[in-house]
């Protein structure tokens, strides 16, 4: 009894490290999302950048997404979603170090668009690892703290981006270091600001080399290793992780499997599986139609209507706070009231809040800045309980083994797209009619209640074999 209480014990705690270090690509994305937006005002100033430029530039990252979230389907299926997670690690690294070091705005965009490669990349294998590794009873909750890592990476970069300025306007002994490091690779001076930005963005460099490190002591999906015909090896990764049957879990992999075994390559854009492909699509355009990051991204630009600049850049680390703390809750609830009615829950909420919003903003300088900026941090909120927790659980749930990274890969793709989209536009936007641009938001959260009541299945428990039934897509 003490001994299978044991095994137990070590078993789970094999299977939270496993699912911490591959979550680490989650918060690599977090913080490479978050940690421009204290740096886009002075990259601006920098290069001289018009309007069009400046969106460029900020959302060059948004546009690696796209290609990464649709292209790394293959290397993942064809290599391993191990290999294809170290493979993201070195392009976090060569984008943060390549940025830091950035001597004009065209190298700049180059490394934010390598970096957007790895975070396409990232939120597409980093779920699909988990949701593969993981047993059904805690799926949704493991899953999920990929999305909790992405919200703590965000916070994390708005912590960092603060103490940078902080320490580089002191001129203490960290702000005169960064300037000579920086004098080792130019010769021409540079302003202090111009170093600050350099420095925010070389952090990076730090959490992707222990990623890639810690990659080394995981092992690879049970799922894939069963697909490439290594049956024992996906086995003993069953056992190590807790499954509670894993002949039987092997039985059902297999099952699934058999059909991709026979006919070879699997296309995903066949009638088959036409209803996981419009779930997927819905549910990541909408995720990004709700206007979360082009508030994450021009976080410090909107308080600024309210607050000064430096307490602006300040006042994201209380965005990044709401928003950990409550993907935290809804990684703790997320198992046991489902995914649907998070939606539908969270997109009542985030109308209400998108409308206080536009609503002040109508007002103009009458407008009450207590209540413009709590609607701003309560959308933050029901967003993270809500959409942001679900999103890459429902995704990586609905698709069958036989296309899961494919599938995965078009759902990011649609989500990374979207994303691009509204960042691009949200700064100018914002600038002719503030209003507008969160009305717009308010109405299509609207769209996502009618979705969820509608269209949206449930997902929550059991295997990822038995999702295939309950949406109507298993072989008979």
């Amino acid at each position: 009894m003490a001994s299978t209480a044991l095994r137990t014990k070590n078993t789970n705690s094999a299977l939270l490290y496993i699912v911490i270090v591959s979550a680490l690509g989650g918060f690599l994305f977090g913080f490479d999302s978050g940690v421009i937006s204290g740096c886009e005002r002075a990259i601006q100033n920098e290069f001289q950048l018009s309007g069009f430029w400046h969106g460029f530039t900020v959302s060059g990252a948004l546009i690696g997404t796209i290609i990464g979230a649709f292209s790394v389907g293959w290397p993942s299926d064809r290599f391993g979603r191990r290999p294809t997670l170290m493979m993201m690690a070195v392009l976090f690294l060569i984008s943060a170090a390549g940025c830091a070091f950035a001597g004009t705005q065209p190298v700049l965009a180059w490394m934010r668009f390598i970096g957007g490669l790895a975070i396409g990349g990232s939120s597409v294998v980093v779920p699909l690892y988990i949701v593969e590794v993981s047993p059904g009873p805690v799926r949704g909750r493991l899953v999920a703290m990929n999305q909790l890592n992405i919200v703590f990476g965000i916070l994390i970069s708005y912590v960092s981006n603060y103490f940078v300025a902080k320490a580089m306007l002191a001129q203490g002994w960290l702000g005169a270091a960064c300037e000579s490091l920086a004098k080792l690779f130019t010769s021409a001076p540079m302003a202090t600001e111009e170093v600050m930005w350099r420095v925010m963005l070389g952090v990076e460099c730090i959490p992707a080399i222990a990623f890639l490190l810690l990659l080394f002591t995981i092992p690879e999906s049970p799922r894939w290793l069963v697909r490439k015909g290594r049956k024992r090896e996906a086995g003993a990764v069953l056992d190590l992780v807790g499954d509670p049957d894993t002949e039987r879990t092997l039985a059902e992999i297999d099952e699934t499997l058999a059909e991709a075994e026979r006919v070879g390559y699997v296309p995903l854009f066949q009638r088959r599986y036409a209803k996981p492909i419009i779930l997927a699509f819905f549910i990541a355009f909408f995720n990004q139609v709700s206007g979360i990051n082009a508030i994450n991204y021009y976080a410090p630009r909107i308080f600024e209507n309210f607050v000064g600049a430096q307490s602006a850049l300040a006042a994201t680390i209380g965005v990044g706070t709401v928003n950990l703390i409550f993907t935290l809750l809804a990684f703790l609830i997320i198992d046991k009231f489902g995914r649907r009615v998070m939606i539908i829950g969270g997109s009542i909420a985030m109308t209400v809040m998108h409308f206080l919003v536009a609503w002040q903003l109508s007002l103009g300088s009458e407008g009450n800045a207590v209540l413009a900026i709590g609607g701003i941090l309560g959308f933050i909120a029901f967003f993270a309980i809500s959409s942001g927790a679900v999103i890459w659980v429902f995704i990586s749930e609905i698709f069958p083994n036989a296309v899961r990274a494919k599938g995965q890969a078009f759902g990011c793709f649609i989500h990374w797209f979207m994303c691009t989209l509204i960042s691009w536009a949200f700064p100018a936007v914002a600038e002719r009619a503030g209003t507008y641009a969160f009305g717009f938001f308010g109405l299509m959260m609207v769209c996502q209640i009618i979705f969820a009541i509608r269209w949206m299945p449930e997902t929550k428990g059991g295997t990822i074999e038995d999702i295939e039934h309950r949406l109507g897509i298993a072989r008979s």
